[in-house]
C-alpha cells in the first residue's frame, strides 16, 4: 500500500510538472501577443518628421567618426575620383584572382622550399587559394607631372575581402592546416613606372613604396583554432606586421619590379645589319616524293620584334633566294642573329629543318661576309642528333653602324621613312600601302591567294600566288591625296582563284578586313598584323605609311 502511494505521488508530480510547463508556454505566447498589439496601439498616430541638425564645430566626436569614411577624393582635392577603375576591377576580379593566385604561387614555392629545410619541414602545399569574391576598392589617386622619364601614382586602396587561403604544412610525420580569412587591407601605396621608354610596356621598372604605415588585420586559424583569439596575439601581429612592411618598404624605401633591361631598353639604334639569305644546299628530303618546300625565318634572338621570312621554293632541296632583309641593331656585341629553315606543309604546322646562329660581335662593321652554316637539331653542342646531315644555308651579311651625324633617338626595322615626292599638295600627302605577306590561309576548294585592295573607289591587286597558304607579296602601292585621310578606311580582301577551266567555284574570298587609316596619320608609320575577317586563322601583315 505504501508502494502504491509512493509511485502514484510520484506521477502526479511528473503530470504537474508537465502541466506546469504547458501553462507556462501557452501563457508567454498569449503575453506577447497581447504586448505587442497594446505596444502597437499605444504609438502616436502622427509621427514627426525627423529633425536634420547641422554639424556644428564643437561637435567634435561625430566629426572624428566620420572622418574616416569619407573619400580621399572629397577631403583632398589632389586625389581624382576613379569610380571607373573600379568598375574595371569589379568586372575583371574573378580573372584578376586567378591570375593573382597563380603568379603569387609561383613566386612563392621557390621560397618557401629554400627555407623550409632549416626548420625540419617536410614539405607546404597551398590547398586552397582564392582571393574571394570581393574586390578592392580605390578611394581616389593622386598623380604626380616631373622633369624626369617616370610616372608617379598613389592610389588609396581600401580592402575588406574574403580570401580562403588554407596551407597544408607537413613536418616530423605531422599534417597541420592553417586558415587565413577576413583580410582588412587600408594603405596608400606609391607606384612609380621608370624610366619610360619607347617600347612597349613604355616603362622598364615598377617601384611601390608605402607613404604610410598600412592598416592590415586577418583571421588565422590553426588545426580549426582561431589563434587571433588568444589575449594580447592579435594586437602584437598586427603590430608586427606593420613594422616589418613599413621596414622594407615604407618610403623612400621600396619594391622593385623590373619589367625589361633599362639599359637594353634605352639604348639607341647603332646600326643596320643587312642580312641576303642566298642559298641552301641539300637540304633533307621531308615530302613523301622525296622533295621539300623550304623556306627561312631570320630574327634577332631575344628581341620582340616580328621575323622576317623568305619565300617558299616549291619541290628543291638546293633552293636559290638572293632575298635581302635589314635589322636595327642596337647592341651589336650582344645581339644574336637566328636563322631557321622550314619545310612548308599546306596542311599542318611547317616541320622545322634546321638551325643556327650567328653572333654579330664576330663582324667587322662595313666589311661583307659570306657564312656558310651548317643546319643543326639544337643549338646545344653536345647533341648527338646534331651529327646528322641537314645541309647547309648560305648567307651575306654586313653591318653598317651609324655614323655621329647619323644617330637617331628612335627607328624603326625598316629604317627612315622616306618624304612624299615634290610636288605633293601641301595639305595632303602620299599614302603608301605595302602588302607583306599573309599567314594561315585556307581555302575551301583552292588557295591561290591574292589581296584586293579598296580606297576611295580605287582598286588595287597583287600578283597571284599559286597552292600558297602562307605567301609573300612585298608589294608597294601609292595614292597621292589632296588632304589627310583621317577619316578614311582601307578595305583589304584576300581572294583564292582558279585557272581550271569550267571550275564551279573559280573564285572565293579567304578572309577580309577594314583598316582605320586615323593612326597611320597620327604615328606616320603603322606594320601590323591583322586578323581576317570570315577566315579562321588567316592573318594578313600590312604596312601603312604617311609621307609628307
Amino acid at each position: 500500500m505504501g508502494l502504491l502511494s509512493t509511485i502514484f505521488g510520484i506521477l502526479c508530480g511528473f503530470l504537474n510538472s508537465i502541466f506546469s510547463l504547458f501553462a507556462f508556454g501557452i501563457g508567454t505566447s498569449i503575453g506577447l501577443v497581447i504586448g505587442y498589439y497594446a505596444f502597437i496601439n499605444a504609438l502616436p498616430a502622427d509621427v514627426e518628421d525627423v529633425k536634420v541638425c547641422p554639424l556644428v564645430e564643437d561637435d567634435l566626436e561625430t566629426l572624428q567618426r566620420l572622418i574616416p569614411e569619407i573619400p580621399l577624393w572629397v577631403k583632398n582635392p589632389d586625389f581624382d575620383r576613379v569610380d571607373w577603375l573600379n568598375k574595371f576591377i569589379e568586372n575583371m576580379w574573378p580573372y584578376l584572382d586567378r591570375a593573382i593566385c597563380a603568379t603569387t604561387k609561383n613566386i612563392a614555392k621557390p621560397i618557401i622550399n629554400e627555407q623550409t629545410p632549416q626548420y625540419k619541414i617536410q614539405s607546404v602545399e597551398f590547398e586552397t587559394f582564392t582571393l574571394g569574391t570581393i574586390p578592392p576598392t580605390f578611394q581616389g589617386m593622386k598623380v604626380y607631372t616631373t622633369d624626369d622619364k617616370e610616372l608617379i601614382m598613389e592610389p588609396s586602396i581600401k580592402w575588406a575581402g574574403n580570401p580562403n587561403i588554407i596551407i597544408a604544412v607537413t613536418a616530423y610525420g605531422l599534417k597541420a592546416t592553417i586558415q587565413v580569412l577576413d583580410l582588412q587591407v587600408f594603405g596608400i601605396p606609391r607606384i612609380t613606372l621608370k624610366p619610360l621608354v619607347g617600347i612597349f610596356p613604355c616603362f622598364a621598372n615598377i617601384f611601390v613604396s608605402l607613404m604610410n604605415k598600412p592598416h592590415v588585420d586577418f583571421g588565422l586559424k590553426l588545426l580549426g583554432v582561431d589563434l587571433m583569439a588568444i589575449p594580447g596575439l592579435y594586437r602584437f601581429v598586427q603590430e608586427l606586421i606593420k613594422d616589418q612592411v613599413a621596414n622594407m618598404y615604407l618610403w623612400p624605401q621600396a619594391l622593385e619590379v623590373q619589367i625589361m633591361d633599362p639599359e637594353q631598353a634605352l639604348k639607341r639604334p647603332l646600326g643596320i645589319l643587312d642580312v641576303t639569305v642566298v642559298r641552301a644546299v641539300k637540304l633533307q628530303r621531308k615530302d613523301l616524293l622525296g622533295k621539300s618546300d623550304p623556306y627561312v625565318k631570320l630574327n634577332l634572338r631575344e628581341e620582340k620584334v616580328a621575323f622576317k621570312k623568305t619565300t617558299v621554293k616549291r619541290s628543291n632541296l638546293n633552293p636559290e633566294w638572293n632575298e635581302e632583309f635589314s635589322f636595327v641593331i642596337k647592341d651589336p656585341a650582344t645581339q644574336v642573329l637566328e636563322l631557321r629553315v622550314y619545310d612548308w606543309d599546306q596542311v599542318g604546322t611547317h616541320e622545322e629543318m634546321g638551325l643556327n646562329v650567328v653572333p654579330l660581335k664576330d663582324l667587322t662593321p662595313d666589311e661583307p661576309k659570306v657564312l656558310t652554316l651548317v643546319l643543326l637539331k639544337t643549338l646545344n653542342p653536345n647533341d648527338p642528333q646534331n651529327d646528322k646531315p641537314r645541309g647547309q644555308l648560305v648567307i651575306e651579311l654586313v653591318y653598317k653602324p651609324f655614323k655621329e651625324d647619323e644617330m637617331l633617338d628612335d627607328i624603326d626595322d625598316s629604317g627612315m621613312m622616306e618624304k612624299a615626292p615634290e610636288g605633293t599638295p601641301a595639305g595632303g600627302g602620299l599614302l603608301v600601302i605595302i602588302v607583306h605577306e599573309a599567314q594561315d590561309l585556307e581555302g575551301k576548294y583552292h588557295t591561290n591567294p591574292h589581296v584586293r585592295l579598296l580606297f576611295k573607289g580605287e582598286e588595287r591587286k597583287t600578283k597571284r600566288i599559286k597552292k600558297n597558304r602562307d605567301p609573300r607579296w612585298d608589294e608597294e602601292f601609292q595614292f597621292r591625296l589632296e588632304e589627310r585621310p583621317a577619316n578614311d578606311r582601307l578595305h583589304v580582301e584576300v581572294y583564292s582563284t582558279s585557272s581550271r577551266i569550267g571550275l564551279l567555284h573559280s573564285k572565293e574570298s579567304l578572309g577580309h578586313v577594314s583598316i582605320n587609316l586615323v593612326d597611320v596619320v597620327h604615328n606616320r608609320r603603322v606594320n601590323e598584323k591583322y586578323q581576317l575577317v570570315d577566315s579562321r586563322n588567316g592573318r594578313v601583315q600590312i604596312e601603312l605609311q604617311w609621307r609628307t
